[in-house]
């Protein structure tokens, strides 16, 4: 990482007028929510789309997170629940969050970077920032997010409270792509960010996609109550779904949390993965390789032969299940010094603001070979870093030892 004065010289000097942020102090903080009158009107027009694929992957065929909230690992590692879905699956026992708050965690697993974030603000990327999603269409690969209470598809209020009770319910911060330009000024991929009824018409159908990011509400996914709620939410919605041919064949599930609750500890998290892409020898074991959640963009590419976002995603580790089938060399790392509780300065930083936007490598190497999306590499090429070398590094904290 550059010290922070040199980022700001570079400013000064223009070296990085060309990822220069449109802000020069950081943009104002909104919560914008709509008012339940222009939510219903939006609501009655709202259209939802239920594309599907069958692009064969190299270890599965489809690709689900689940998320839950703000657990230590031991806390998780402890649940009655968990050690019966453990039995299930395998439990990656390194599996590690890349800074705090929520938001910055969520930000990170669509576009391979937090870019500074430090809060839970109304965030916006730009459009000239990449998501997983622009990966996934390289091949034609179907997806789609369910936010359990998401008032209609695509909505992109700051949250949208539980009607009855007003308490908190479905929150933008905890959806991922909706927090990226380069998706919302899409229509049609508005229509594949749904509800739970989304998710469950696409099953009744047999219409699922091959990639999907699943959010439980404020309650289920423990922010607003605790990892037993979590976790029993987690295996009511999971032990029939598991049973489900349709759902579980060739699916490959990971179920995490985005950060851990003790800011001063090691911020790794307790994480499963389920379904019937995880062969049966290998159920109930665990797997200590370290992981980041960079490493479900990786991993994502690997199976289906993508590129890279040319991000942290570029060398991050790659779950074993896809390089025993790939090849893919996982690198060792020593995490005794190593934290991820904390931001980086940047351009999503409310506390330490510098209006320079990454700039993504085009390095050959990234993704094992496979190098960087061709649209990243054409808006961005020539570039000269800006804050640090994407390709350098599988861990993605910039050196990682802040505690």
């Amino acid at each position: 990482m550059l010290p922070f004065i040199a980022l700001l010289a570079a400013v000064k000097t223009g070296s990085a007028a060309a990822a220069l942020s449109s802000y020069m102090s950081p943009p104002p903080v909104s919560t914008i929510e709509p008012s339940l009158t222009q939510i219903e009107k939006a609501a009655a027009t709202a259209l939802s789309l239920s594309p599907v694929s069958n692009v064969k992957g190299a270890a599965f065929d489809r690709f689900y997170q689940i998320w839950l909230e703000n657990t230590d690992y031991s806390s998780a590692a402890s649940d009655l629940n968990v050690k019966k879905l453990s039995a299930q699956g395998i439990t990656l026992t390194n599996y590690w969050a890349v800074t705090h708050p929520s938001e910055p965690n969520y930000c990170a697993v669509a576009g391979g970077d937090y870019f500074g974030m430090d809060n839970d603000n109304f965030n916006r990327i730009p459009a000239n920032v990449s998501t997983v999603v622009d990966l996934l269409d390289v091949k034609g690969i179907s997806w789609a997010e369910y936010q359990e209470h998401e008032p209609y598809p695509g909505f992109q209020g700051f949250n949208y409270s539980n009607q009855a009770t007003y308490t908190n319910d479905y929150v933008r911060k905890h959806n991922p792509l909706i927090l990226y330009d380069s998706v919302i000024q899409n229509q049609t991929r508005l229509e594949l960010i749904k509800n739970f009824t989304g998710f469950n018409n696409d099953l009744k159908n047999q219409r699922l996609p091959q990639w999907a990011f699943f959010t439980p509400n404020m309650t289920n996914d423990g922010h607003d109550t605790n990892v037993t709620v979590a976790v029993q939410w987690s295996y009511d919605f999971l032990i029939p779904l598991l049973n489900n041919d349709y759902f579980s064949k060739d699916t490959l599930i990971i179920l995490t949390f985005d950060e851990n609750e003790s800011y001063a500890q090691h911020n790794k998290v307790f994480t499963l993965l389920l379904g019937g892409a995880v062969p049966e020898h290998l159920r109930g074991t665990t797997d200590d390789t370290f992981y980041t959640h960079y490493s479900n963009i990786a991993s994502v590419s690997q199976n289906w032969a993508l590129p890279s976002l040319g991000r942290w995603d570029c060398h991050a580790n790659v779950f074993q299940l896809v390089t025993d089938m790939t090849g893919y060399k996982t690198q060792q790392f020593d995490t005794k010094n190593l934290y991820l509780n904390q931001s980086y300065p940047g351009p999503m930083s409310a506390k330490e603001y510098v209006p320079i936007w990454p700039v993504p490598t085009t390095d050959k190497t990234c993704a094992n070979g496979m190098g960087v999306l061709s649209s990243v590499a054409k808006t961005w090429g020539g570039m000269k870093p800006t804050l640090y070398d994407y390709s350098q590094d599988c861990v993605g904290n910039l050196g990682g030892s802040a505690g």
